[in-house]
């Protein structure tokens, strides 16, 4: 059973979900269109069929992925991404490009764009506006309220 972290922050609730060894990697391979068991065991050397199980399943109980059987005899299933599950793309995406960058050895894959061949960058975008915008314009709010505190400012110190 994993332990919780217990905070309502929003990373925190994320990694409650999703921050046990090779979840993220089993999505990662996922978003690849590896969605059969032993696709899965044969992405991720090193990761053990019931530890691969049980991260499905997790993965199944949160409304990640979906079971599709593709044989009955024998019962033979393939998993495939929710609608939650592929907006974890941008996710994957993030944690690639600041590995790339920060993690991985000259060789290590970096996202590209397809059309000119340049590493990409992650961004924020804001819908309602349809417009990029820049990190020091965002900050965590929640739903009607004010926004919360950087961690280590002195109005987060305050409330803590």
């Amino acid at each position: 059973m994993a332990r919780l972290y217990g905070q309502v922050c929003p990373v925190a609730r994320s990694l409650d979900l999703l921050g046990e060894r090779w979840t993220l990697l089993v999505v990662r391979d996922l978003l690849r269109g590896r969605g059969r068991f032993q696709q899965l065991l044969e992405s991720s050397p090193g990761i053990a069929p019931n530890v691969l199980s049980d991260r499905l399943k997790l993965l199944e109980g949160h409304g990640i992925v979906t079971r599709r059987f593709y044989s009955d005899h024998p019962p033979r299933a393939e998993y495939v991404l929710t609608e939650r599950g592929r907006e974890l793309g941008m996710v994957v995406g993030a944690l690639a490009t600041w590995g790339a960058r920060h993690a991985g050895a000259p060789e290590t894959p970096t996202p590209t764009h397809v059309a000119c061949g340049h590493a990409v960058d992650m961004a924020y975008r804001c819908p309602h506006c349809d417009t990029d915008v820049p990190r020091s314009a965002v900050e965590l709010r929640r739903p009607d309220g004010p926004p919360d505190p950087e961690p280590g400012s002195p109005a987060e110190a305050a409330t803590s």
